[in-house]
């Protein structure tokens, strides 16, 4: 360890300027770091901006084009394939001055994974996807690299009864959806994706990995839900799992404005939250994606039990709707998250196993939530704003109540229970990805948000963090303030954000685990 100390004093005393000499060097250093490292090895999950797969690897799971004419991409690509190796990337890092950042799936919203000002490394988690299933205590062990969808598909292998309260996208890496909430449809049931979480394997930036035990109990509290990427790298969640029913009922009605969309919406925004916790409706309202000003709201239902359950209550609660039987489609809890991830009746839940999404558009997207139900004129309002927007646009509202309502704002770092009706996502696709096509959609994006100013909550007005916005702030550089930090971080945590500050000020001093959004020292020195 001496000749290595020695070794990395005199890399630092070269210059960094050269990108080349840099990429050397941390070559030089992983070498040297990794106990079993080998430069053969080294060779096949280090990829400089010179290799001919480079481009392959960073564009392979991008989920958002915008990125990628960024001149801000990362110096280095690893695909560790061991956790020695992402010790090794975070100490060589720390040595040379470059930052770290971490992809599990791609679906950061503001690309935070792809770009940074300062030299980065990507640490691409691909290769660290292990999924450990015990039925005995109903419990798994997921890497952080795994996808929702190859969760999903492994516990439907192992049992018919069991299942994960987790989102809708199968591609979604289980490391970032955890990390900032983890918002799905049996969350009126069972409570968050980071609800269900029991242990952790984290690994800090002294490169030493820890478990719930050794990390203690506040860091333990602080990465279910509030930035694990601000405390170390996720290596694996340990998760609980939940029992599901042998039946689920799904169901999907479309209705226009002319068939009654926005009256059955307000009606929706009365009665959704307090549905018996077994049934969750949410809404997709949208635009055609041209120029046509038409408009479509679609309920989108899963209900834990069958339909002989299913229409009774819907009789008794939103009669409004007219839900019939032949609506309806009952199906297992495996083939419900096919049906919501937007599959076929027929697919073969092998499908879950692609992490590549086919259909990749530019995207910008924003969140709201909303504490009283927003009066006739104001949904009036917003969709005409989605009928003057020419491409694809949309708005998703998810119901809260249920056990969300049961579940303290402090019993993890998201704060978003008892009090909120439902959670709005404001989403805008383009297919051009040029500088002028999206300044004109991102400029669509802002009007809407600011038009809903009055109908959403306030004081913090709140967002859902896994749902990231730049718009909101950011941190300006390496030392940001708590204070100037407070005016996103209390957007996404409210009267948590101080909490995880002090955390992450006793955790990592140094501020290593940095970016645009990151969780801030509690008190920094003017940079």
């Amino acid at each position: 360890m001496g000749y290595l100390a020695v070794f990395l004093t005199l890399l630092l005393s070269i210059s960094c300027v050269d990108s080349t000499l840099v990429e050397k060097k941390f070559t030089q250093c992983m070498l040297i770091t990794r106990v079993d490292g080998n430069s053969e090895a080294i060779e096949k999950m280090l990829f400089r901006s010179s290799s001919s797969l480079y481009t392959q690897i960073l564009e392979s799971l991008e989920q958002n084009p915008r990125w990628l004419n960024s001149s801000r991409k990362p110096l280095l690509i690893l695909t560790p394939f061991h956790e020695s190796e992402i010790q090794a990337a975070i100490l060589c890092s720390k040595e040379l001055g470059l930052q770290i950042r971490i992809r599990s799936g791609g679906h950061d919203y503001e690309g935070l994974s792809y770009l940074c000002k300062a030299p980065f490394v990507m640490v691409d988690l691909i290769n660290i996807r292990s999924i450990e299933i015990n039925l005995d205590d109903e419990t798994t062990w997921v890497q952080a690299g795994a996808s929702i969808g190859e969760l999903y598909y492994k516990i439907s292998k192992a049992s018919k009864v069991h299942g994960f309260p987790a989102g809708t996208c199968p591609s979604v890496g289980i490391g970032g959806h955890i990390s900032g909430g983890g918002v799905g449809t049996m969350f009126r049931k069972h409570g968050l994706a980071a609800d269900n979480v029991v242990d952790a394997y984290l690994i800090d930036a002294n490169g030493k990995i820890h478990d719930r035990k050794s990390m203690g109990e506040d860091v333990f509290w602080a990465i279910r839900g509030g930035s694990a990427t601000s405390f170390g790298v996720i290596l694996a969640w340990k998760i609980r799992l939940v029992r599901v029913p042998p039946i689920l009922t799904g169901f999907n009605i479309h209705r226009t404005l002319e068939e009654g969309a926005s009256k059955l919406i307000h009606r929706w925004q009365h009665i959704a939250h307090e549905l018996h916790e077994d049934l969750f409706i949410r809404i997709v309202a949208q635009n055609s994606g041209d120029k046509s000003k038409t408009f479509q709201a679609t309920f989108e239902s899963l209900f834990l039990g069958g339909i002989d359950r299913l229409i009774p209550l819907m009789n008794a609660s939103f009669p409004e709707l007219g839900l019939q039987a032949e609506d309806c489609t009952e199906m297992s809890w495996i083939q419900s998250v096919l049906f919501f991830s937007g599959y076929n009746k027929g697919d073969s839940p092998e499908v879950l196993l692609n992490r590549t999404t086919t259909y990749k558009s530019s995207f910008k997207a924003k969140s709201d939530f909303v504490k009283e139900p927003i009066p006739k004129t104001g949904l009036e309002g917003i969709w005409k704003m989605l009928q003057e927007e020419e491409t694809l646009a949309l708005l998703l509202m998810e119901p809260y109540g249920g056990r969300m309502n049961e579940i303290s704002e402090s019993e993890i770092p998201f704060p978003h229970r008892k009090g909120n009706l439902y959670n709005i996502q404001y989403l805008v696709k383009w297919e051009v990805n040029s500088n002028e096509a999206s300044k004109k959609h991102l400029h669509w994006a802002k009007r809407v948000y600011r038009y809903m100013t009055p109908y959403v909550s306030k004081s913090p007005r709140a967002a859902y963090f896994n749902y990231k916005d730049l718009d909101l702030g950011k941190n300006k550089h390496h030392n940001t303030s708590y204070s100037k930090a407070s005016v996103w971080g209390k957007k996404y945590f409210k009267g948590n954000f101080r909490r995880l500050a002090q955390i992450k000020t006793k955790f990592d001093p140094q501020n290593f685990f940095s970016n645009e959004q990151s969780i801030p020292l509690l008190h920094t020195h003017p940079s």
